[in-house]
C-alpha cells in the first residue's frame, strides 16, 4: 500500500470520527425545532450528509482502489450464519432497558421514527463507515507482516471504537462508563470479526442498526442514563457477544 494512500485514509478517518463525534459543522448553524423532537437528531443526521460526501469523494478521487466492502451478493446469506446473535442480543438489551426504565413520556409518533429509527440508520452508516470500512482496514494494511494483522485490525479498532463512546456517558457514574466501554467494545469486535469474515460490510451496517434500536424504549422516558438493573442484564450478555466474536475469528483463521 502506498504511503499516499495510507496518510490519506488516516487523514479521512481523523476528520470524520471528528465529526461524527463533535457533530460539526451542522452544530454551528443547524437547530431545527418540529414538535417534540430533539433538535440535536437535526443536527446529528444532516452532519451524517456532510460526512458521507466527504468520505466519497476523498475515496472516489483520491483513493479509488480502497475497498470498503458495499456488495450486493451475500448479505442474507451473512445474515443467516452470523445475524442471529446479533437479534438476540438486541432483544435482550431491549428488554433491559424496558425493564429499567420509567415510562413517563408520551412521545409523538414522528419523535418515535426520527430519534428511535431513522437516527439510527445514520448511525450504523457513518460509524461502520469509518471504524470497520476505513479504521480497521488501515490497521490491517498497516500491521500487514504479521500474521495477526487482521485481528490486531478488529482488536485496535473496536477499543477505538469503545474509548469513543465514552463522550456520550461523561459526567455518569463509573460503572455506567465501565459498562459502556465494554459493550461497545465487545460490539466492535462483532461487527468487525462478521465484516473480515464476509467482506461486505452491509452486514454489520444492518446488525448495528438492529442493536441499535433496542434503545427506542428511550424515547418514552424522560430518562436519559442507564438504569444499573439495566446494565447487569447488558453486561454479560456482551461479554458473551465478546466470546463469540473471538470464536468467529479463530474459525476464520
Amino acid at each position: 500500500m502506498k504511503k499516499r494512500e495510507i496518510v490519506i485514509i488516516s487523514i479521512l478517518t481523523i476528520v470524520l470520527a471528528f465529526m461524527d463525534i463533535s457533530g460539526m459543522p451542522s452544530a454551528l448553524f443547524v437547530n431545527i425545532k418540529v414538535l417534540d423532537i430533539n433538535p440535536i437528531y437535526f443536527t446529528l443526521m444532516i452532519n451524517f450528509i456532510f460526512i458521507g460526501i466527504i468520505a466519497f469523494f476523498t475515496l472516489k478521487y483520491l483513493c479509488p482502489n480502497w475497498k470498503l466492502g458495499f456488495n450486493k451478493t451475500g448479505i442474507i446469506s451473512g445474515l443467516r450464519k452470523y445475524g442471529i446473535v446479533g437479534i438476540i442480543v438486541a432483544i435482550i438489551t431491549g428488554i433491559a432497558f424496558y425493564i429499567g426504565l420509567k415510562f413517563d413520556a408520551h412521545p409523538s409518533i414522528w419523535k418515535i421514527l426520527i430519534e428511535g429509527i431513522i437516527y439510527y440508520i445514520g448511525v450504523a452508516i457513518i460509524e461502520e463507515l469509518y471504524v470497520r470500512g476505513l479504521l480497521l482496514n488501515l490497521i490491517e494494511k498497516i500491521s500487514y507482516k504479521s500474521k495477526y494483522s487482521t485481528l490486531i485490525g478488529i482488536i485496535v479498532s473496536s477499543v477505538i471504537f469503545g474509548i469513543g463512546h465514552i463522550f456520550g456517558v461523561l459526567g455518569e457514574p463509573i460503572l455506567i462508563i465501565i459498562t459502556k466501554v465494554v459493550w461497545t467494545i465487545a460490539m466492535g469486535m462483532y461487527f468487525g470479526a462478521i465484516y473480515k469474515k464476509t467482506n461486505n460490510l452491509w452486514i454489520p451496517i444492518l446488525l448495528h442498526f438492529i442493536i441499535n434500536i433496542c434503545a427506542l424504549p428511550y424515547c418514552f422516558t424522560t430518562n436519559t442514563s442507564y438504569p444499573i438493573i439495566s446494565l447487569y442484564i447488558i453486561l454479560p450478555v456482551y461479554l458473551l457477544l465478546g466470546v463469540y466474536s473471538i470464536y468467529i475469528i479463530r474459525k476464520s483463521k
